[in-house]
């Protein structure tokens, strides 16, 4: 089921980020960025509580049968449009449909709050990912921006910056 994250899914989705990206539990599926980024921290709850408390910032969740939280996503009004981030879903269940019914209740999200495009940045040496949301309507822009490393997110194995993808919400 997805629904609005609120500050007590907090906890769960730093965990839930940690072990989708970072890390060795990252390395059960195939999202991680673990052979890029040192380390087992991608984020903390200081900062997923400041994007779900910024104003036009919304955190959904996918939860299981359970109740516990699979799948998120960060969802962010801009002039520009909608900006996608903090995508994720549990390394365990990855390849099982729940990243797709994200992406669409994104997309949903969109045109409610009258959004005429998606964007997102990526690690530009995520070639397969790029090519997963390209299959999902997203294209290259041509911008690039520098992933500047800090110390939150992990000692960088390689130069890396972001690759900026969009998609025209009908």
């Amino acid at each position: 089921m997805i629904a609005y994250a609120a500050k007590e899914d907090v906890p769960k989705i730093v965990e839930l980020l940690n072990s989708a990206y970072r890390g060795e539990r990252s390395q059960q599926g195939w999202t991680t960025e673990a052979h890029l980024i040192a380390g087992d921290v991608r984020t903390d709850e200081a900062d997923v509580l400041r994007v779900l408390e910024q104003p036009g910032s919304i955190i959904l969740k996918y939860t299981d049968a359970e109740n516990n939280i699979v799948g998120t996503v960060n969802l962010q009004q801009h002039e520009r449009g909608v900006y996608l981030g903090m995508f994720a879903v549990s390394p365990v269940l990855q390849g099982g449909g729940i990243g797709k019914k994200l992406l669409t209740a994104a997309d949903e999200h969109a045109k409610k709050v009258g959004s005429a495009t998606i964007y997102m940045s990526v690690i530009s040496a995520r070639t397969e990912l790029i090519d997963w949301y390209k299959r999902h309507g997203y294209a290259e822009t041509g911008e690039r921006k520098p992933f500047v490393e800090d110390s939150l997110t992990g000692k960088h194995l390689q130069q890396l910056d972001f690759l900026i993808l969009e998609k025209q919400i009908a």
